[in-house]
Order: C-alpha cells, then structure tokens, then sequence
C-alpha cells in the first residue's frame, strides 16, 4: 500500500449509483488500497448541535430519521459492497468508516460525562452508533482477506453541518482518518478510534 505522503493531498472523490453517497480512495481507482466513508447527514441540516430539537426522540419527524439512516447506514452498505472488488486486488486493502463520538453509548449514556448536555438524538446519533456496528459486521467477514476495517471519530469539526461551531480544522479531523487508511498489516480491525486513541462503544 502507498504511504500517505505519496497520495493526493486532495484524496478524490469517485461517485457511484447513490447520489448521496461516496467513496473517496487514496491514489487511483486502478490502485485502491482504502475507501473512505465520510457521506454523512444529520438530518437537521446547517445547525448547531445545541439547537438540533427535532432529533428529540418522542417528537422526531419519521421520514427525517429514515433519510438520515438511507445516507449514514444504508449508503455505507451500498458503497462498500460495490468498491470491495476493488479492494480485494490490492495488498493492503482498508475501510475507514467517518464516525462519531456522538456513537458511543458509553459516552452518550453517561449523566456525568462529556456529551451530558448533548440533545437526545433519534436520527444522527443512533445512525453513527449504527455505523459502528455495521463495520464491526464487516470487519469480521473481510479479517480473512486482509482488509482492516475500522471506525473514526474525527472530533468536533468546523463545518457547514454544524453550523461553523467545530473548533478543529478539517485537516486535523482528517489526521485520524488518513492513520487508519495507512495501516500496516498488523494494524487494528473492528476498532473505533479518535485522534487519541480507542474510543468505547
């Protein structure tokens, strides 16, 4: 596989059949060694988490939460299983799945941890913790071909989605990203990962 300083500094995006979804590869199409998941929508469109009321669960819009699921999960699926023929001819194959830390039940559930004062979501939190469980499925199926699959939570990024609230930049949320596609061969599977390390389910 090619390190990550003799990809594109610009990692580009090849669109397939789903038009809300992408999968973006390191190098070339002829030569892909790792597919990037990072569609993703919240549902709530350009807004800043605190003010994202109508992920509340007992009030949630049904056709919002089956949106966010179609793009998050379900786009996922359709993506991968259509680049893994690809993966499967390189050496080093890698999925990195882009995440949240909005995922972990452990964090969410927690009265006294970091995201106590998160709103309850019913669309983009449990979409994430969805993701998580749909790449550990995958990652056991492909562990016999060599292909590592993994998780990220990128952090608190500043973009459209949230409104601008992020306080990282898109090229330190992507440093996670780009570690995980570059794995050696005795690197992780089945894993969840931020910048600092493992995160819990």
């Amino acid at each position: 596989m090619q390190s990550a300083a003799s990809c594109s500094a610009t990692p580009r995006p090849i669109p397939l059949f789903a038009p809300v979804t992408s999968a973006t590869f390191c190098c070339s199409p002829s030569n892909s060694s790792c597919a990037g998941h990072n569609a993703g929508i919240t549902g709530s469109g350009q807004v800043d988490p605190a003010d994202a009321r109508d992920q509340i669960p007992s009030t949630v819009d049904l056709d919002m939460v089956r949106a966010v699921f179609e793009t998050n999960v379900f786009g996922v699926i359709a993506v991968t299983n259509a680049v893994l023929p690809l993966l499967r001819r390189s050496p080093a194959p890698r999925i990195v799945n882009v995440s949240s830390h909005a995922a972990s039940l452990t964090l969410t559930s927690d009265p006294d941890g970091p995201f106590a004062a998160l709103l309850p979501s019913a669309a983009y939190s449990p979409s994430k913790t969805a993701l998580c469980a749909l790449t550990v499925q995958y990652a056991n199926e492909l562990r016999k071909d060599g292909v590592l699959v993994n998780a990220v939570a990128p952090g608190f990024v500043d973009t459209d989605s949230n409104n601008h609230t992020g306080f990282l930049t898109v090229a330190q949320g992507a440093a996670v990203v780009v570690r995980l596609a570059t794995l050696g061969p005795d690197g992780p599977t089945a894993g969840f990962f931020a910048e600092d390390g493992p995160l819990p389910w």
